[in-house]
């Protein structure tokens, strides 16, 4: 091994490994972040071999820092030279299903997907911060909305115990995987100890770590950057959520999920999308329908809509088929070169493109997707997406990284096995509504005709989602007028919360409301129910009701007229110190409601003029 001039006197100060690993750096290009090396302190030095031995491990996989480098020069050659990644590629339509909430296709899917729900293992693809949305912790600790103030990863974590408890062999608990981070990792696992693990028990939560990232580039010559302020410490990058399929190979996840626990299917699913189940027993009906090793949920997209677009490419050299995401920028004139003149335009029949919208939510078939693992050790394709100063680009604005995605699977499937690629597409209103945004880009987006993706929309979507399946059963909903709050127009009502003990997906809805007509909530209504036991006949509601009953009781709601002040929002100001409520632009007034709830062993309800407790003799007790 060549050792460096400038690196000699540093040898016998560090681990052997450590010293080698920066002498064959140095001679890839990356002599510069060792430029101060014979005049900073030995533990300054030590520090920086230590990190760069880490992040070589991390990448051990792609072939160590020294194959992060290689990729990095040709992806950033090909950048350069405005190489097309799908210049041997024609699109074609997409093979896959499309269904509206209600309709006979719908009930047909979902009833053969919820036979399956009881073999599913969930892998929550949690790596964020709330910083950009103003909240100070994890965005899995963010409540969906304020009528129960339920997180989201109690929330996932209720649905999973909910579908465990009524769908799985007895004996078979139902997996979560969550996807952590550095700046993650001690949140979750501290969120999840102190409330218990949310009812779980800790033996079905498995947690991988995503690690440092990557380093960060200057330039085309993939030289890495050190912190201006601290010339011991590289500055790293997020690598992108495409890590999960290595992660998950490495930890032996997915392979013991299959081969310890019976599990068949597995659900990918991101951090803040308070819908994301719904629509999960259409999405298992589909992939068991068709056979299909990778099922993308998507929504119903307009032509050029900046969304990513699933797409079915034929390679026109190999013949090969694959069906992947591609960017909404790259599909038009992709459609364009390959003979379709007008591009990407919608279908007359059904107004949207025929290219329907990822929202990368994923399920998979676990048997094929393990030996894929196998042969892949889960590598997904690297991109880059440098923004370069100058026409020539050699300069960029800001150092960039590689990157990868977990929608890019397709690209590791065989060639023989790719026609096993589909989707399943829902109205956005039934299945995404993501937290992603601050409210004042919100503000932009929705003034644009594009959804906000604030913590106000993402809590109206919520409580949306649950009316929209009560009216496609026949119930009464009276949607409430749209509300401003510091610049986002929202639904804010009725605000209906089924818990998924009571109810986890619309096929379940019918046989807990038999006379559907004979149910009707107001515009200004609250609707919280919980117990799985519950059935509701008829209600006439016009305030707030509140039902939380325990599993061994059964609740029979008859003839039961509920009228009362409820709960509303009420605008706060900008100097709101409670971040959940700032973020949102209003808080919750809770004036009056009605609950019926367990109190001594008898089923009682709270309510009236006065809220005093009453005998529930408008309900049958069974």
């Amino acid at each position: 091994m060549s050792v460096p001039e400038r690196l000699q006197d540093s040898e016998k100060g560090m681990p052997k490994e450590h010293f080698e690993l920066c002498c064959k750096l140095y001679n890839l290009g990356q002599a510069h972040i060792f430029e101060e090396w014979d005049i900073i302190p030995m533990g300054e030095r030590k520090a920086l071999a230590k990190q760069l031995f880490e992040l070589d491990e991390e990448y051990s996989a792609g072939g160590g820092l020294p194959g992060y480098i290689e990729n990095a020069k040709k992806l950033l050659a090909d950048s350069q030279k405005g190489v097309n990644p799908l210049a041997d590629w024609k699109p074609e339509v997409p093979v896959g299903e499309a269904f509206s909430l209600g309709t006979p296709e719908y009930a047909e899917a979902e009833e053969l997907g919820m036979k399956q729900l009881g073999s599913v293992g969930f892998v929550l693809v949690a790596g964020g911060l709330g910083e950009r949305l103003g909240y100070s912790s994890i965005k899995i600790g963010l409540p969906t909305e304020m009528a129960t103030e339920t997180r989201y990863l109690h929330y996932y974590i209720n649905y999973i115990l909910a579908v465990q408890k009524k769908y799985a062999p007895e004996g078979r608990d139902l997996p979560l995987c969550i996807m952590t981070s550095n700046d993650t990792h001690e949140k979750t696992v501290q969120l999840l100890k102190v409330n218990k693990y949310f009812g779980m028990k800790k033996s079905q939560v498995t947690i991988v770590i995503q690690g440092q990232g990557v380093p960060a580039l200057a330039d085309n010559d993939a030289k890495f950057v050190l912190q201006e302020s601290d010339p011991s410490k590289v500055v790293t990058k997020p690598h992108g959520h495409g890590d999960i399929h290595a992660l998950l190979h490495q930890n032996e996840v997915a392979k013991k999920w299959k081969e310890e626990m019976g599990i068949e299917w597995m659900c990918l699913f991101q951090d803040t999308n308070g819908l994301a189940f719904h629509t999960l027993p259409v999405m298992l009906g589909v992939s068991s329908k068709l056979d299909l090793i990778m099922n993308s949920l998507a929504v119903p997209r307009k032509a050029k809509q900046a969304i990513g677009a699933v797409t079915k490419l034929k390679n026109t050299k190999t013949g090969e088929y694959r069906t992947i995401n591609v960017e909404y920028n790259q599909l038009d004139p992709l459609l364009r070169a390959s003979g379709f003149k007008d591009g990407d335009v919608n279908d007359k029949k059904t107004g949207f493109s025929p290219y329907p919208g990822n929202i990368n939510q994923l399920v998979f078939k676990l048997e094929d997707y393990v030996e894929l693992l196998e042969a892949t050790s889960g590598l997904m394709p690297e991109f880059v997406n440098p923004k370069y100063k100058d026409d020539k680009k050699t300069i960029f604005k800001k150092p960039t990284r590689l990157e990868c995605m977990m929608q890019d699977f397709p690209t590791v499937i065989s060639a023989e096995k790719s026609e096993r690629v589909g989707f399943t597409s829902i109205a956005a209103e039934m299945c995404f509504s993501p937290v992603k945004n601050a409210t004042a880009d919100g503000v932009v987006l929705q003034g644009k005709g594009t959804a906000a993706g604030t913590a106000a929309t993402g809590e109206a979507d919520h409580y949306q989602a649950y009316r929209k399946i009560l009216q496609s059963i026949g119930c009464q909903v009276e949607e409430a007028e749209p509300e401003t709050y510091k610049g986002i127009s929202v639904i804010p009502g009725p605000q209906v919360v089924v818990y998924p003990e009571f109810a986890s997906c619309p096929g379940e809805y019918k046989a807990k409301f038999p006379t559907p007509e004979k149910v009707k909530i107001s515009p200004k209504s609250t609707l919280i129910i919980r117990g799985p036991n519950v059935t509701i006949n008829s209600l006439d509601l016009d305030g707030t009701l509140i039902i939380d009953v325990p599993a061994h009781l059964e609740v029979s709601i008859e003839d039961l007229e509920i009228k009362n002040d409820g709960w509303h929002k009420i605008a706060v100001d900008d100097d709101e110190a409670k971040e959940i409520i700032k973020m949102r632009g209003y808080k919750m007034e809770r004036k009056k409601q009605a609950v019926i709830k367990k109190q001594r062993d008898v089923v009682k309800a709270a309510g009236g003029a006065d809220g005093e407790w009453w005998d529930v003799s408008d309900c049958a007790i069974l």
